[in-house]
């Protein structure tokens, strides 16, 4: 009996432990501040658009929008760091960055609002941002206020790189 105790009360310790750990990291990776919640979509679906929704004079192009099936979304903050956004995924442990995105390797090709399934594994009010990363189709989700941040990050790129804000 008293074994039982000592092994519940160590389970329920080790649980507490862990979330402290989450906010201790949590709080440790926006003490540095300029910091957004961002999500992150790691498995691109295969038919994944890099055609910009935009042309060049401003009119919609006919670039497939593919369906929505709202798998691959991972929740995580964005850290502004220098000329580079660093993603650090919520529920990990890991002190380093999961994604690097250097401003100049960043291209955004439109937005749009999450659909169907997506609205239940994004955040209320999120945009998803469709971006080309090194010419790999991307996605991020984040606030209309933080789409704001990113893209005013993204044109105050130093002259001479090149920029394309959709």
């Amino acid at each position: 009996m008293v074994l039982a105790l000592v092994v519940c009360a160590a389970v329920v310790a080790l649980g507490v432990l862990g979330l402290v750990a989450f906010a201790v990291r949590r709080r440790v990776i926006q003490r540095v501040g300029g910091t957004f919640d961002c999500s992150y979509r790691l498995k691109m679906p295969a038919d994944a658009s890099t055609q910009p929704d935009l042309d060049e004079n401003g009119r919609p192009t006919s670039a497939p929008v593919p369906v929505t099936d709202g798998k691959g979304w991972v929740f995580g903050i964005g850290r502004y760091s220098g000329d580079s956004i660093e993603w650090f995924r919520v529920f990990s442990y890991a002190p380093r960055p999961r994604r690097v995105l250097p401003r100049r390797e960043i291209e955004v090709l439109g937005r749009r609002y999450p659909e169907g399934q997506e609205e239940l594994a994004l955040l209320s009010g999120s945009v998803v941002l469709r971006c080309l990363h090194n010419g790999v189709p991307l996605e991020l989700a984040m606030s209309d206020d933080a789409l704001t941040g990113f893209l005013a990050w993204l044109e105050a790129a130093p002259p001479g790189q090149r920029v394309n804000v959709a």
